[in-house]
């Protein structure tokens, strides 16, 4: 339909990256993209870390449980829930921040880097860039928050891996779109039957790609999903005053 929208459906994930470090001009342009995107009521509580260093990023993928493509990519971007930065502003004004302590204060920040993060993928795709999401940037919360110096009331959510990419991957199937589009209301009938159509179609997938461990969809759901496979999330982020008790 139009340029963009072909960027973003042609997105894949990028694990391999060139030596060719990456300009600056080009992350000034996917931070102000991302910063560009929504926000709840403009309060903009989120905030990005931008890491270059070598040695940083050696320990921010130890931490991560050894992703070798935050290495191996010359940027890694931080995105941070930062209530710091809003509680100062409350605090101007003689008021007492209760948001943070909240369920839906986590929510709020949770969507709001979520959505920072997808401005920087398009941001970082269009301009030719090749990128990973890393969300075991939360396997060791408590590591990633020394490591930052990232003050109370801001906690690390999900990491962006940033490269030139050496050669391409394979561009892994989605569910079919009648699990993903629901008209008017959900439709739970259509479920069952979508789900065994696509373990069909990802275990044909994963064996193309040497995979085949992997199983499926629902296997591989099987296997991550009956267990909190981060369970220091919630510790630290009580640690960080994120009580979640409202």
């Amino acid at each position: 339909m139009n340029s963009t929208i072909d960027t973003i459906k042609n997105h894949r994930s990028i694990r391999s990256y060139t030596d060719q470090a990456v300009d600056d001009k080009m992350i000034d342009e996917i931070l102000a993209a991302a910063q560009a995107m929504p926000n709840s009521i403009n309060a903009q509580q989120t905030s990005v870390i931008v890491v270059k260093n070598l040695e940083t990023r050696k320990k921010l993928a130890e931490l991560s449980g050894g992703n070798p493509w935050i290495v191996e990519a010359p940027v890694f971007l931080v995105f941070i829930a930062d209530f710091y930065k809003t509680d100062l502003s409350v605090t101007k004004n003689q008021a007492t921040q209760v948001i943070h302590e909240s369920i839906e204060g986590t929510v709020v920040g949770a969507v709001d880097a979520g959505l920072n993060l997808g401005g920087a993928i398009v941001a970082a795709e269009s301009l030719g860039l090749g990128i990973v999401p890393i969300g075991g940037i939360r396997r060791n919360p408590q590591g990633v928050i020394d490591l930052l110096n990232l003050p109370e009331k801001t906690f690390p959510l999900c990491g962006l891996a940033i490269g030139h990419p050496k050669g391409s991957s394979d561009k892994k199937p989605r569910l079919p779109m009648r699990t993903f589009r629901h008209d008017e209301v959900y439709n739970a009938d259509i479920l069952p039957e979508a789900i065994e159509e696509y373990d069909e179609k990802m275990e044909a997938y994963y064996k193309e790609i040497g995979r085949e461990q992997s199983g499926n969809w629902s296997k591989l759901n099987a296997r991550l999903y009956q267990m909190v496979y981060y369970p220091e999330v919630y510790p630290t982020m009580v640690k960080q005053g994120f009580k979640n008790d409202k």
